[in-house]
């Protein structure tokens, strides 16, 4: 049989996909990607960019109320959501071309539409027929919407980025990540937020210390936070949108954002027909190595649902890359990532939560620190911060680090490292603190919480 046309044939310019190519090309490989929609896939187009750019913009109402506790005396203000997005939408198109950039310096060829798997080692873009030696799946996800009479009337996040104009009410379905980002972000702009979650207390998966800190500021942030609570039915009239609930009352909004979660993109791109596993959710059945059922073809990122978040899909990415070209097989590592919810105030986490720790270790200490940041000693803003360290009791081992607080994300980043290297208790209470900031508290907490 005849040379095939490359090496990898990458589905999907986003995060994963593009590192992925990258690198395989950086090791020899001859590489093409095909993108249907924009390069940087969600993270950069409607994602984590975007979103956190929307997330400082929000920052800003507290700030400017702040800001006289400190002595200055701030003027008229007025908030003009067009140009927000306007100047957001010329970052993301500068990055569109930072990606184009990387893939061409790489000798990646890239190549405009939605590509289809015809057979083990052929796809098909529009008319036009590549063969490859490996195929990679990186398509990512995309938001799911229940099947609520009058869905049609919402938006998702997709559609949140370019909105004409900022609503003044918002009604938010949803208890995960995007919900609360965004119930922060819409509030902190200035809308009435109402968000709504199906579940007793929303972020699953997270410390429940945490969920609970987190709900409590958020109401005193003015956002109406109902949980156990279910969309009967939508409407839409002059006024704006109703939202009928399971117990027949109403919630009256200028717009309704679904929050609910996300699936795989992997619908008609011809993977069944090829013999590649999907599992209920439409996601790509992988090994560890990220190889789907069909020996040649590899997936990664949010088209698998392993753990979705752009970091998780680089690191996949580069061990794909290492795994086909390199000579050096490379299974990705999930273990004590760490992670950010961009909700206000932020949420920070890495490692295990009480509740895997207990189940896990058995006997574990906690420690637990609640208080007031510095900086509202003088605006006199009641809002606390809450950290907290799970501590294997027998090794001295710490499992977890959790944050609720003014840049957690930052301050998490830095505990990643922390317990991927295996730190203990004792050795974080050997490290000296930054004073006077918020960090030092986690090397400074010495009492431990009664237990449960």
């Amino acid at each position: 049989m005849g040379r095939r046309d490359y090496d990898l044939f990458t589905i999907g310019a986003g995060s994963g996909g593009v590192r992925a190519s990258r690198v395989s090309a950086g090791f020899g490989a001859r590489v093409a990607v095909a993108e249907e929609r924009y390069l940087g896939g969600t993270c950069v187009n409607v994602g984590c960019i975007p979103k956190k750019l929307l997330v400082y913009a929000a920052n800003f109402r507290e700030d400017f109320e702040d800001s006289q506790s400190f002595g200055w005396a701030p003027g008229g203000r007025r908030f003009d959501w067009p140009a927000l997005i306007a100047n957001k939408d010329r970052e993301i198109a500068r990055l569109n071309q930072v990606y184009r950039d990387l893939l061409d310096a790489a000798g990646v060829e890239r190549i405009e539409g939605r590509a289809r798997v015809v057979d083990p080692h052929t796809v098909e873009v529009g008319s036009r027929r590549f063969t490859a030696e490996h195929i990679l799946v990186a398509t990512g996800g995309w938001p799911s919407v229940p099947e609520v009479p009058g869905a049609e009337h919402g938006i998702t996040s997709n559609e949140a980025f370019h909105l004409k104009s900022l609503p003044g009410r918002v009604v938010i379905v949803g208890g995960g990540y995007i919900a609360v980002e965004f119930a922060g972000i819409f509030r902190g702009l200035g809308a009435e937020v109402v968000q709504l979650y199906r579940g007793p207390l929303f972020l699953r998966g997270f410390d429940d210390d945490l969920r609970k800190t987190l709900a409590e500021e958020m109401r005193r942030k003015g956002v109406d936070l109902r949980f156990e609570t279910q969309v009967a039915r939508i409407e839409r009239d002059d006024a704006g949108i109703r939202v009928t609930l399971a117990d027949q009352s109403t919630v009256e909004g200028d717009a309704i954002m679904f929050a609910t979660g996300r699936h795989p993109l992997t619908a008609n791109l011809g993977l069944e027909e090829a013999g590649v596993a999907l599992d209920e959710t439409g996601a790509i059945a992988v090994d560890e190595f990220s190889r789907s059922s069909v020996p040649n073809i590899w997936a990664i990122g949010d088209a698998t649902n392993r753990l979705n978040l752009t970091p998780v899909a680089l690191h996949e990415g580069v061990a794909l890359a290492n795994t086909l070209f390199n000579d050096r097989p490379m299974a990705p590592e999930y273990r004590n990532v760490p992670t950010a919810v961009f909700s206000d105030p932020n949420l920070g986490t890495v490692g295990l939560t009480e509740a895997q720790a207990r189940e896990r270790h058995g006997a574990v200490d906690i420690y637990r620190s609640r208080f007031r940041a510095l900086k509202n000693t003088l605006t006199g803003r009641d809002e606390k911060t809450l950290m907290k360290l799970v501590v294997d009791a027998a090794s001295d081992r710490v499992l977890g680090v959790h944050m609720v607080g003014p840049d957690a994300g930052e301050i998490m980043q830095g505990f990643g490292v922390a317990l991927k290297a295996g730190a203990t208790k004792a050795q974080f209470d050997a490290t000296i603190g930054i004073h006077p900031t918020a960090a030092e508290e986690f090397v400074t907490m010495r009492q431990k919480s009664a237990e449960g």
